[in-house]
């Protein structure tokens, strides 16, 4: 019997329909505009008569408080009015002291039970939700400065390896100098450097005790590490942002020597900031012997414990960069600790380091790069100056022994919260040069919720025009396409929600744009019934003739803009990548609803039945 469908799909279709409309329903709870208060080292806790200093300070500043939930060891005041959260969390701010990060932060409101069923609303992107944005400035100079050591501690091995006695090294700007005993063993060491170090042009000075060689680093070779490290630190940053779970960021190159981040939706810029600027990287060296030269060692304090220090080689056997994966855990003890696997390279020099000096410390050295605002005065006015400091300390010193190879552990960490950090910087990969912050800025909520209200109405008036249209047009059948259209926007909510697509504006502007394209499957449908009534079909006929013959049509239009949304999806980024998403899946639920719903409502309508006159 012509336009009738097997029991087995009517009940496909309604499950797809229901399960989109459960899915898209969280999108229908906006979220509450909130402050988090939580600590700043992992350790601090709120007890409850902080929690009714809060609450007193915001009542007292007749500030509506919806809710409190602590949880976690953090606390999360929801609050009635968005205008209400700068002014909120001043006032929290001055109740608490330091150990604790108070920002904004925006709370999911979805009921219990679509959160059971794992229901959530789409992900907004920065300029619908808000969030942070970051301009990071590359330190040039400490990228330089960190490769010429790294070659100087080779050019030491080296040297040692071939029994060529060296006196001194010094790095300045882009030199290294070494200083030896006569001009002989100068000419021995510039001839076996040479060839390892092409990168440098080399130059002797003085003769006999004062010979000195003087490499310095070719412009190239300097172009070449500038470029490294911007490449290597953009790489290392989208792998942190990746490890936040922040959806659809944004890290791109600005200029020679800079980065902005942008971080839709993330409130709390104190953690955005502790993660994403970190430049924790760590040193394995071996202890120093009592006989090693004081010009092969440095001393270094213990994090933890500023009063001990450690004499160490200067000599590195590996960094944080040879680190393949890390996660924490905790030991037998129950402390913190990091279990680090090494790569193919590293795993290779720490066996070759630990095999023959087993019954030896051995130290791991956290090293970071920070930075700090001093005032100064300049022609009788206070000027800000950003001044760079690093800070080393040993977190571990422990005795070798057995010969190490690529799985080891660190202990010695201070908090659970410390240990998951560490790892996480070195999961991610170590930046290749220090990053300080030129410029950071919160985009609050304001923005967002203005630019929602355009883009929601830009939507309805493409809906409401579309409508008017089909139904002027089609008449009965513009009814099937408008409830069709209806379902369509439901489901392609839904699925997004599901897939954790983030909706930007570009977002939006691909929904109204769905919503044109979505009728026009129904247009050639309906215009072929038209045709084929002309020519002399029954009814029944030309429906099923109809939805058969402009079925090709349709899809061979939907794949072609398909594979262009894919194409930009893989070539684009930001806001290009938002609109490919949304188009992409708004032609998969467009090909849905017109080949397959608004066909089971004409099928319930006029399937099976004399029908003399259809209203097209």
């Amino acid at each position: 019997m012509l336009n009738r469908y097997p029991l087995w799909k009517y009940l496909l279709i309604l499950v797809v329909l229901l399960t989109g409309l459960i899915y898209s329903l969280p999108n229908l709870f906006p979220q509450d505009p909130a402050v988090q208060v939580s600590s700043a080292q992992g350790d601090a806790r709120i007890d409850e008569r902080q929690v009714e200093r809060i609450r007193s300070a915001l009542e007292d500043a007749d500030i509506a408080i919806k809710a409190m939930d602590a949880e976690e060891g953090r606390l999360l005041v929801r609050l009635e009015d968005d205008d209400d959260q700068l002014d909120a969390r001043d006032r929290i701010a001055e109740i608490l002291d330091e150990d604790f990060v108070v920002a904004l932060n925006l709370a999911e409101s979805t009921p219990s039970w679509l959160e059971g069923l794992s229901a959530s609303p789409m992900t907004l992107g920065l300029d619908l939700r808000g969030g942070v944005h970051f301009l990071l400035e590359v330190d040039m100079a400490a990228a330089l400065e960190q490769r010429l050591e790294v070659n100087a501690s080779a050019m030491r091995e080296t040297l040692r390896s071939e029994r060529i006695r060296y006196r001194d090294t010094e790095i300045d700007d882009r030199t290294i100098s070494m200083v030896f005993t006569n001009a002989e063993d100068r000419g021995q060491a510039r001839s076996l450097i040479s060839h390892e170090f092409p990168d440098f042009d080399y130059a002797n000075e003085g003769e006999d005790r004062g010979a000195r060689l003087v490499m310095t680093m070719t412009d190239q070779a300097v172009n070449e590490l500038q470029d490294y490290a911007i490449n290597q630190n953009l790489t290392t940053l989208r792998n942190r942002v990746n490890e936040l779970g922040v959806a659809e960021p944004l890290v791109q190159r600005q200029g020679p020597d800079r980065i902005v981040v942008e971080l839709p939706g993330v409130q709390d810029t104190t953690a955005a900031k502790r993660i994403v600027g970190a430049t924790a990287n760590l040193e394995f060296r071996l202890e120093a012997r009592p006989d090693t030269p004081d010009n092969e060692t440095q001393s270094f304090p213990f994090r933890n414990d500023e009063s001990r220090s450690a004499d160490l080689m200067r000599d590195v056997i590996i960094t944080g960069d040879s680190v393949s994966s890390a996660n924490h855990s905790f030991d037998e003890n129950g402390r913190p600790q990091v279990n680090i696997d090494l790569d193919g390279t590293g795993g290779t020099l720490m066996n070759r380091a630990t095999r023959t000096n087993i019954g030896r410390n051995m130290a791991v050295l956290f090293i970071e790069h920070k930075s700090r605002d001093r005032t100064v005065m300049e022609d009788g006015e206070p000027v800000v100056e950003r001044e760079t400091y690093t800070e080393r300390g040993i977190i571990s010193l422990a005795t070798i022994q057995s010969a190490l190879g690529n799985s080891f552990r660190i202990t010695g960490l201070d908090s659970p919260t410390e240990a998951a950090e560490l790892a996480l910087l070195l999961r991610s990969g170590s930046l290749a040069a220090p990053i300080y912050f030129a410029q950071e800025r919160t985009i609050g909520p304001s923005l967002g919720a203005e630019n929602i209200e355009r883009g929601l109405l830009s939507v309805q008036i493409g809906l409401l025009l579309v409508v008017a249209f089909m139904l002027v047009r089609y008449k009965v059948f513009g009814a099937f396409a408008t409830v069709a259209l209806g379902l369509n926007l439901t489901l392609l909510i839904a699925v997004m929600s599901m897939l954790g697509a983030t909706l930007t504006l570009p977002g939006i502007a691909g929904i109204v744009l769905t919503l044109g394209m979505a009728v026009d499957a129904n247009v050639l449908i309906f215009e072929r019934i038209r045709e084929e009534l002309r020519t002399g079909l029954s009814v029944q006929q030309a429906i099923q003739a109809g939805y058969e013959r402009a079925f090709t049509s349709i899809v061979d239009a939907n794949i072609t803009t398909l594979l262009v949304a894919v194409i930009l999806f893989s070539i684009g980024t930001g806001p290009v990548k938002g609109f490919a998403v949304t188009l992409s899946i708004g032609i998969l639920t467009s090909l849905f609803t017109a080949l397959m719903v608004t066909r089971a409502m004409v099928n319930l309508t006029y399937g099976g039945k004399p029908v003399k006159k259809l209203w097209i």
